[in-house]
């Protein structure tokens, strides 16, 4: 009996694994079949065999179009899991017989984004010519999603914004200081004291704030400094903005390493909350080789940028 189940088991194969996952992505079997070359009436029978081999339904069909069944919900989320480690398997095969060193794709927040992207680039580009490396900006929720789906290797994110869960590993990297900055000759450019009621006669300019931090301002300067209220420039793209502050009356509220050729505006009481980046992986996903080389770079460029204030 033990035996029976065993070979049983052995006969789900990773081609119908993928063409699982194609006709969920697709909702068509038409289309699904295209994308994995295949004729309509063989991705059926691939289905079809799967499914007698699980002994439940996976899809409902529905006119011309297919859904997942709750069943086949499940499968799937185990199923792109075992084609990502047998992928995983393969580029490490193809990169050992080609010469190549690996692939890592990592996600970056705002504040990461505009500090390490392209100094990472550059060093990847004189060091290792043969990594393929990947960089992905957005915000800390797409990213996380994007790690969960093993899209992407690692996320670099300011840690306040990531909700705690037990399938993320989370390494603090660094932690920088923020500050409210203006261009030189700004009217605020080198006054002392600047209260915020100042800083709210000129537009703000942020990325998405974590709730911890718009506690931290509330508490600091009062309620006129809740982000909704002090904010009116918002962009995950923190280069954008800066650029907007360069050429403007605006005022950027980010980490002071984003921008050092703007000018730092001294606010009272002054700006006391470090934004506090940390790596974060999935827990149970077993780690690239790559990563102890890539978190050494990330962690001396955050080192040479709070250097550099």
């Amino acid at each position: 009996m033990r035996f029976s189940m065993i070979k049983k088991a052995l006969t789900v194969t990773l081609t119908q694994l993928r063409h699982l996952i194609a006709l969920a992505e697709f909702g068509s079997f038409n289309q699904a079949a295209t994308n994995q070359c295949l004729t309509q009436p063989a991705l059926s029978r691939s289905v079809r065999a799967l499914e007698d081999e699980l002994g439940q339904a996976l899809f409902d069909r529905i006119g011309r179009r297919t859904e997942l069944t709750p069943f086949g919900q499940q499968v799937l989320i185990r199923a792109r899991q075992m084609i990502s480690d047998a992928d995983d398997l393969l580029g490490a095969s193809q990169d050992i017989s080609a010469g190549r060193t690996g692939r890592v794709r990592i996600g970056m927040g705002s504040g990461p984004g505009a500090i390490l992207a392209s100094p990472m680039l550059q060093h990847m580009t004189q060091h290792h010519p043969r990594l393929h490396f990947e960089i992905t900006r957005g915000n800390t929720e797409l990213l996380i999603i994007a790690l969960r789906e093993r899209s992407l290797d690692m996320a670099v994110i300011d840690a306040r914004s990531l909700e705690p869960a037990d399938d993320l590993r989370v390494v603090p990297l660094a932690q920088l200081r923020g500050a409210f900055m203006c261009r030189a000759n700004h009217p605020l450019s080198g006054k002392r004291h600047v209260t915020i009621a100042q800083i709210r006669q000129f537009a703000v300019a942020s990325s998405p704030l974590s709730h911890e931090l718009g506690r931290e301002l509330v508490e600091c300067y009062g309620p006129h400094a809740h982000p909704d209220s002090l904010v009116s420039l918002r962009c995950d793209e923190l280069g954008n903005l800066v650029d907007v502050a360069r050429a403007s009356d605006a005022i950027l509220l980010s980490v002071r390493a984003a921008a050092m050729d703007l000018d730092e505006i001294d606010i009272e009481p002054p700006l006391g909350m470090p934004a506090k980046y940390g790596l974060v992986t999935l827990a149970k996903r077993s780690q690239t080789s790559l990563m102890p080389m890539v978190q050494q770079l990330i962690t001396s460029l955050f080192a040479n940028s709070a250097g550099s204030r």
